[in-house]
């Protein structure tokens, strides 16, 4: 079953009567919010989760709920995981590969938001840097551990609609930096990743998508003020209610979630590989301004995530 399901469907919805017993799937950022919540429903369906975060004795607290309603033979195992820091980011995947065990599905979950300039350990301008480089060399170097029939799903956001990647400039230092422009680059750069990494391992029978949970409140919203994000909300009205869109409202995690899952186990590989989904669909592509739905032709241009793919191999120092 692919649906009904919407903009309201939770976790639970998308996958009542679904058994994961047997599948084997990598959430990062399990140590709050939608991380936690992905794991506990996959958990919960009998698969066996592994769980990457930063800070581990915070991310074991976190998922106590993951472990209390694991069942059918569902299990959490947690790795250490600083997406900032490549030297963390290899040594994650060294282990993965080390282990030698597959993966039916990859959920890209961890993030950063809205953050002042900063860089990385590598230097890298730090969203740019935690949402999309890390995860490039992660999910790269663990791509031979990518089971026929298996998945990629990384989570974008509308926010891409802030800003396409700038290739020339990926770390601002000729453009002024504003946070929300560099959070609108990685968030389209976790778009192109997609399109771009489907494009290449579809014939193998490797499918990537990216989703965008929806405005959910989270630990990723720390950086913004109550004035900001009242801002946003004001902006996203106006956006919606001239193209006669229903007024914002916030989800809730489990809500929030949903997609992931519904694009990572329940929803048919053919229609979202290469794609970007928003409330438990596809969404169709969208120009114009505004924080509405639907997603910017630019994220899902296939020469603009080739463009990308070997801009992220040379700033990293690896080809894939």
């Amino acid at each position: 079953m692919t649906g009904p399901f919407g903009a309201t469907s939770t976790t639970d919805d998308v996958l009542a009567g679904v058994t994961l017993t047997g599948k084997r799937i990598l959430v990062t950022g399990v140590s709050a919010g939608l991380g936690v919540e992905t794991a506990r429903v996959l958990a919960a369906h009998g698969a066996t989760v592994v769980g990457a975060a930063r800070d581990l004795d915070k991310a074991k607290a976190a998922t106590e709920v993951v472990r209390a309603q694991a069942a059918q033979g569902g299990s959490l195992e947690l790795v250490a995981l600083d997406l900032a820091n490549l030297a963390s980011v290899r040594a994650c995947a060294d282990g993965l590969v080390a282990a030698g065990k597959s993966f039916d599905l990859v959920i890209a979950n961890a993030g950063v938001m809205a953050c002042p300039k900063s860089f990385t350990a590598d230097g890298f301008e730090t969203q740019f840097g935690t949402n999309h480089l890390g995860h490039f060399v992660l999910v790269n170097r663990i791509a031979k551990l990518f089971a026929p029939g298996s998945r990629l799903v990384n989570l974008a956001s509308s926010g891409h609609r802030f800003s396409d990647v700038n290739l020339d400039d990926p770390n601002f230092e000729h453009t002024a930096y504003t946070e929300f422009g560099a959070y609108g680059r990685s968030k389209t750069a976790n778009v192109l990743f997609a399109v771009e990494f489907d494009r290449r391992h579809k014939a193998g029978g490797v499918r990537a998508t990216a989703v965008h949970p929806g405005g959910i409140q989270t630990e990723l919203g720390r950086h913004m003020t109550p004035e900001v994000t009242q801002a946003m909300i004001e902006s996203i009205n106006v956006a919606n209610s001239a193209g006669g869109a229903p007024a914002f409202a916030w989800k809730t995690i489990p809500q929030g979630a949903a997609t992931s899952v519904w694009a990572g186990v329940v929803a048919a590989a053919d229609a979202v590989g290469g794609r970007y989904c928003e409330d438990c669909h596809v969404a169709e592509i969208v120009d114009g301004e505004g924080l509405r739905g639907g997603v910017r032709p630019y994220a899902l241009d296939a020469e603009n995530a080739k463009a990308l793919w070997a801009k992220s191999e040379e700033m990293v120092a690896e080809a894939f």
